[in-house]
């Protein structure tokens, strides 16, 4: 028998310079041993409560999808109510997102995949209140898929000899089984992830039907995780169809009945957007009148059911309904 061979260490031949979130796979498994509630016990509450109790001043945040495209926005909306500080936030495959929060005083780092640059975000970085951290899309959801599995990296065919790679926490090694360079980029495991679904049950057992980013992956790889859900089902439901399951209980902490809770973007198989308070977004981001919009349609109500009603009514959530056309696969 021989002896082992001597611990290694990989040569980093070159690495980015930002900061990234504390790669920790023992601490996260840790934290997931002490504080998952493995129990049925119901998680149902209101987003208020949800918000109030499971997103702290300088988490790390993480949605799924985006404000124009099942969006957690009630959430979002309740963030920028309850005046969250201090955010990192997960921008990928995102629009508006990141300006909202960050003019709102929530955001103040944020690691881009991708999100739209504008007036906000600029007066943002020259005034030293946001600081960005250059990814990509595909490899902010790598970074989530190497926290679901528990792993502190992955490595990438993709990204270095960028100049984004000097601005993350990529690393650049030598492969030990081919004897190439390869790029690793650092696993996420956020503090809070906000995810909108078709469906859930009280326990937290959620479906997304139709295509999605990473829901999954950010359910698995966050410590806390808020699911707001167009319908809450029964639980036998659940039990029938258990394949439909997209996120199972155990990996969430809190649900909330969110029926159009990514207005105004369209929830795809239950309603269409609105394009005019679309076009009223992405306004605001280029021009610059994010207050103007938070003043209008968040700021002056309790819950974004208020803001439905008042702003909104149920004729057009009823016409936006009618407009959806895609069913098929949006159900089980």
């Amino acid at each position: 028998m021989t002896a082992p061979a001597a611990r290694r260490s990989l040569p980093i031949l070159r690495e980015g310079t930002s900061a990234y979130l504390k790669v920790d796979p023992d601490g996260f498994r840790a934290y997931v041993r002490d504080n998952k509630q493995r129990a049925l016990t119901p998680r149902l509450m209101s987003a208020r409560e949800a918000v109030e109790r499971f997103v702290a001043d300088g988490d790390y945040l993480a949605y799924e999808c985006n404000y124009l495209m099942r969006g957690p926005n009630e959430l979002v909306h309740e963030i920028i109510r309850q005046e969250k500080k201090q955010l990192w936030a997960a921008g990928k495959f995102t629009y508006v997102d990141v300006a909202l929060l960050v003019d709102a005083g929530c955001v103040s780092r944020a690691d881009c995949g991708f999100f739209l640059s504008s007036p906000p975000i600029d007066r943002a970085l020259r005034e030293g209140r946001l600081e960005v951290f250059e990814y990509s899309n595909v490899i902010m959801t790598t970074r989530l898929q190497a926290g679901a599995m528990g792993i502190p990296f992955l490595p990438v065919r993709s990204f270095g000899g960028t100049d984004g790679f000097d601005h993350s926490g990529a690393k650049l090694i030598t492969d030990p089984y081919t004897g190439d360079p390869i790029t690793i980029v650092p696993a996420l495991n956020p503090d809070v992830a906000i995810i909108h679904v078709h469906q859930a049950d009280v326990y937290g057992n959620a479906r997304v039907f139709g295509t999605g980013i990473s829901d999954v992956e950010s359910a698995l790889a966050s410590r806390k995780v808020i699911i707001s859900a167009e319908e809450i089902i029964e639980t036998d439901d659940i039990r029938a169809k258990p394949g439909a399951t997209s996120i199972p209980y155990y990996a969430v902490d809190a649900v909330v009945h969110s029926p159009h809770g990514s207005y105004p973007g369209t929830c795809p198989g239950y309603y269409g957007s609105d394009p005019e308070v679309v076009f009223e977004i992405f306004r605001a981001i280029m021009t610059d009148q994010v207050q103007a919009y938070l003043d209008k349609w968040v700021r002056p109500f309790a819950t974004f059911a208020e803001m439905l009603n008042e702003r909104v009514g149920a004729a057009k959530l009823e016409a936006m309904t009618a407009r959806e056309v895609a069913k098929d696969g949006y159900s089980a």
